[in-house]
């Protein structure tokens, strides 16, 4: 029976040779952030349409946040090839491994970009467009090609690119930029740093292999250590004064406490015991912390009491 081949391959080599590429251009878009990201954005769309928003409109949300993020991901792999080929943790990604070659990842991440604007352009409204594209400007720009390699303050001003997405969920039922998605906004600048500063204790090694001046490198742990407690206090503090709008109701501030109480008691034990451990034990947490928050937006939305 003839082999069937093409590009000189056999099929079924070639077909695994398409599916390890696609995998890879998954890969770029850094999926584990883009779900975290969409889900701060229904918990946006949920709060503005004080129940469940339409569907048409959340689907093209959830469409154009995942391709602007999934975009920006891309462009970052592309700038930080040469970071990444030094970091054990990043060692492995597609452009820094040359499985992808950077121009190919730029393109792909344009593309997606100006993709996430027509979709939400013409799909949703203009405001929305603009907010998700100022996020992969200001991500690409600001963050990755200034703030990361020169300043230790690189997270807490970067943070900003990636708390936009509840405000393009508000903006996009609304159709305006009102005070309570000024608030998500700003609960996600202020968890951002407690956040990745207990991953940079983590992986602080590699940052300063690769000369990156992250808090732990350049201040060291015990700076870092105070500053994530401190942040940790007004996060919490700041979820609780947002339950004094009308826009969330006793469900979300009941389970703001109880999440926030935790993470506060985490962020302690970090403070006490200054260990990797401990870090991720906190940088683990955060994630879920951020996701549960949202989530009971969804259901303090629907089952407003």
């Amino acid at each position: 029976m003839a082999e069937h081949v093409e590009a000189g391959l056999p099929a079924h080599e070639n077909h695994s040779g398409l599916i390890a590429l696609g995998k890879d251009y998954l890969t770029l878009t850094k999926p584990p952030i883009i779900i975290l990201l969409v889900i701060t954005a229904i918990g946006g769309m949920f709060l503005a349409a004080e129940g469940v928003p339409s569907l048409r409109i959340l689907a093209l949300v959830c469409i154009g946040g995942a391709l602007g993020a999934g975009g920006a991901n891309a462009i970052n792999h592309f700038l930080d090839q040469d970071i990444d080929a030094v970091m054990s943790r990043t060692v492995k990604r597609p452009v820094a491994s040359n499985r992808i070659s950077p121009i190919h990842a730029l393109i792909f991440g344009i593309a997606l970009n100006v993709g996430s604007f027509l979709i939400l352009t013409y799909g949703v409204n203009l405001l929305s467009a603009c907010l998700t594209m100022s996020a992969t400007l200001f991500y690409v720009l600001i963050y990755t090609g200034w703030l990361k390699r020169n300043t230790p303050q690189n997270i807490v001003i970067g943070g900003a690119a990636g708390s936009i997405p509840p405000m393009v969920g508000w903006t996009a039922v609304t159709g305006s930029v009102d005070l309570p998605a000024v608030y998500l906004f700003t609960i996600i600048f202020f968890w951002t740093p407690p956040h990745f500063w207990a991953l940079a204790l983590m992986i602080k090694n590699d940052y300063h292999a690769a000369g990156i001046p992250m808090l732990p490198v350049v201040m060291g742990v015990e700076r870092t250590v105070q500053n994530i407690f401190t942040y940790s206090l007004a996060l919490v503090a700041l979820t609780l004064v947002f339950a004094t709008t009308d826009a969330v109701g006793l469900i979300y501030l009941a389970s703001a406490a109880v999440l926030g109480a935790v993470f506060i008691l985490m962020a302690w034990n970090l403070k006490r015991d200054q260990t990797t451990k401990k870090a991720k034990h906190l940088y683990l947490y955060s994630l879920l912390y951020l996701a549960l928050l949202f989530a009971v937006m969804l259901a303090d939305a629907v089952f407003r009491f």
